[in-house]
C-alpha cells in the first residue's frame, strides 16, 4: 500500500471516533452481531465519507481487511466494480462477518459487477445463507433494471427462490421474497410463471 493511502486509512480510522453512535453499537451487540471494532456510524456519513475518497481499488483493500464494521462497510462503496476480479469476491464473501456486511456489499458493489448474473446464480445454489441473501439481493436490484433472464435461468430461479422462502433464515426468506416481488414486475409472463411455480407456499404477493 502507498505512503498516501496508510496516512488516508489512519485518517478514515480516526475520523470513526467523531461520529460514534454507541446506542446503535450496543444496540448491534445485542442483536448478536459482533466486530472486533463497531463505532456504530450510520450508512449517510459512511456513504459521505466514500464520496469524499472516491472509488480507490489499493484503498477498499486495505480497508476490508480490517475487522471493523465501518471499515468493510466503506470497503465496498469506493471498491471500483470494473477492478473486482472474482477471486476477489471470493475471498471478500469468505470474510463476511454479518448480513448487514452481506446486504451492503451487494447494494453497494456485487450488484454493478459485470458478471453479477453469474455470480447470483451461483451463491443462489449454496449452503451458505450469506451468499444466499447476496444472491437474491442482487437478483432483485438486475430485476429492477429490466434484465430479464433466460428460460433456464427462470427455472433454476423459480426452484431455487421456492426452496429459499422456506429457509429457517429469516434474512434469506425476506431476501428471497424481495427478489419474487421485483421478478414479478418484470411483465405478466412472469407473475404468471412465479404464481404457479410458487402457489404451493400461499404466499400473498400477486
Amino acid at each position: 500500500m502507498t505512503e498516501e493511502n496508510s496516512t488516508k486509512l489512519r485518517k478514515i480510522k480516526q475520523s470513526f471516533r467523531l461520529y460514534m453512535n454507541g446506542d446503535a453499537s450496543r444496540s448491534m451487540r445485542e442483536k448478536g452481531v459482533e466486530y472486533k471494532l463497531n463505532w456504530g456510524v450510520p450508512i449517510p456519513t459512511l456513504k459521505a465519507m466514500a464520496a469524499e475518497y472516491g472509488k480507490d481499488y489499493e484503498l477498499a483493500i486495505a480497508l476490508w481487511k480490517e475487522n471493523i464494521r465501518e471499515c468493510k462497510i466503506l470497503a465496498t462503496m469506493i471498491m471500483p466494480p470494473e477492478q473486482m476480479l472474482p477471486e476477489v469476491v471470493d475471498i471478500w464473501m469468505e470474510q463476511t462477518p454479518s448480513q448487514e456486511i452481506a446486504e451492503l456489499a451487494a447494494l453497494n458493489l456485487y450488484q454493478h459487477l459485470d458478471y453479477a448474473p453469474i455470480l447470483s446464480y451461483e451463491w443462489m445454489a449454496s449452503d451458505d445463507d450469506l451468499r444466499q441473501i447476496c444472491s437474491y439481493q442482487i437478483l432483485a436490484r438486475l430485476f429492477m433494471q429490466g434484465q430479464e433472464p433466460n428460460a433456464r435461468g427462470i427455472n433454476e430461479y423459480l426452484d431455487q427462490v421456492y426452496v429459499a422462502l422456506q429457509s429457517g433464515n429469516m434474512g434469506v426468506r425476506r431476501a428471497a421474497l424481495a427478489s419474487v416481488e421485483r421478478f414479478i414486475q418484470l411483465g405478466y409472463v412472469y407473475a404468471n410463471m412465479a404464481r404457479k411455480a410458487l402457489k404451493p407456499l400461499n404466499i400473498d404477493i400477486f
